[in-house]
């Protein structure tokens, strides 16, 4: 089967692509960029003027709770969620029930995604056996099962000695570890940043340097044994400032930035609204100027959702006990497409950190529109007017303090494989 996309604005940074013209999908592969690809004989002609073709957007930090907490999401809406935010690709956290720590597991997912996903599903597993910060896994193994990473998401490695071995194996493989970076001890119990906020609100204080510290002993040992290190949702100044620093040192680091953290303060928690508890939490305003920073001057590599859905008991609590984390897939790109607004991204720059350079974080083969590669294509109308209704996302979750927002930017349709996944009424 063919499908001609025509007369798009293509913008593919993984080739310094921005112009106007068609893009050919054939069998399932992208067979030709051109100007005025004769449409005769195929069988879908798609036009896209006055939208922008993207090559499929890529998410390397998501949540899909399967298997062992259906309830909350699956792959069947986790990804159909991806899908309507423009997301062919996801690499989803292993703190599934059991622990994503084996062959078994990855399998599963693997194949569950196969059959019933929306988007392509890499996933990543643990570092320790169980998420205990004890045992190694077999990574050898589960690479050769398809894994894309190792990371102990939501907790942190916090025995240096298990982290630097850890890391010692991964390089071996050629395979990134990927840090939650909290110091238990410092964050203290802490559910939200420290600072004039948590104190109004009477509200035990995670600080800066929980954060900070810890991304610094991980950047030295990524140092001393020449591993390639993926930092999760940075959120503070003084983490970007490290991350720069050991850049510049050649460390081989990597980051992400969550929208929420480049667009929302500690404020938003006033009224104990338990859908801006995160973890890491909303920090200050001049932490969320820094993230803006990191993504201008390229040291934040990527933008990832931390797509965390929960179920409303989980969230329906007081503000101490109420889980971390917000639903993401469908607000990413809107709030992204704001940077550019805002002028601290091009439109190029900010597909970029939503494509080729997130793939590129986690070597996975996607994020691009080059002759041959998968036809992963996201159709985005940067100018679309909507006004977020939880009620009505793909996801299982309604966790998220976007509700009501108005949104501008969306994706209007969205191919994996050359095969429609979504399109917008």
């Amino acid at each position: 089967m063919k499908i001609l996309i025509k007369n798009g604005r293509v913008i593919d940074p993984s080739q310094d692509l921005d112009a106007n013209m068609d893009l050919l999908i054939e069998h399932g592969c992208i067979a030709k960029l051109a100007e005025n690809i004769d449409p005769n004989g195929i069988e879908d002609v798609i036009d896209a003027d006055g939208l922008v073709v993207t090559p499929g957007l890529v998410d390397i930090h998501v949540h899909l709770r399967d298997p062992g907490q259906e309830y909350k999401e699956d792959i069947l809406t986790g990804t159909k969620a991806a899908a309507a935010g423009g997301f062919t690709s996801v690499a989803c956290m292993p703190n599934t029930v059991p622990v994503n720590d084996n062959k078994a597991i990855t399998g599963y997912i693997i194949n569950k995604a196969r059959y019933e996903g929306s988007a392509n599903v890499f996933p990543i597993c643990s570092i320790t056996k169980g998420q205990k910060g004890e045992s190694l896994v077999e990574m050898g193994d589960l690479k050769l099962a398809g894994c894309v990473g190792f990371s102990d998401d939501g907790l942190n490695v916090e025995c240096g000695d298990v982290l630097r071995r850890a890391m010692e194996y991964a390089n071996a493989f050629g395979m990134p570890i990927i840090a939650h970076a909290e110091d238990e001890a410092i964050k203290s119990g802490g559910v939200m940043n420290e600072g004039r906020v948590a104190t109004e609100l009477g509200l035990l204080g995670n600080p800066w340097v929980a954060e900070a510290s810890t991304i610094a002993r991980d950047l030295m040992l990524a140092e001393l044994t020449g591993a390639r290190l993926h930092v999760c949702h940075i959120s503070t100044r003084r983490s970007l400032e490290l991350i720069r620093n050991a850049k510049e040192r050649g460390v081989k680091v990597t980051c992400e930035v969550t929208p929420h953290h480049f667009t929302l303060t500690e404020e938003a928690v006033r009224g104990y609204n338990v859908n801006a508890k995160m973890g890491p939490p909303l920090r200050s305003a001049d932490d969320v100027a820094a993230m803006k920073e990191g993504l201008a001057d390229g040291t934040i590599d990527a933008i990832a959702t931390d797509h965390a859905p929960h179920h409303i008991d989980d969230k329906n609590v007081e503000f101490n006990v109420a889980a971390n984390g917000l639903i993401g897939l469908e607000t990413s790109l809107p709030l992204t497409l704001r940077l550019v607004e805002e002028k601290i991204l091009s439109i190029n720059e900010a597909i970029s950190c939503l494509s080729d350079k997130a793939a590129k974080a986690l070597n996975i083969p996607r994020g691009t529109l080059k002759i041959g590669e998968p036809g992963d294509v996201a159709i985005i109308d940067p100018e679309y007017e909507w006004t977020v209704d939880v009620t009505a996302s793909y996801s299982k979750a309604r966790n998220t303090p976007f509700d009501d927002w108005e949104m501008k930017g969306a994706a209007m349709m969205t191919l994996r494989d050359g095969r429609i996944t979504f399109e917008r009424d």
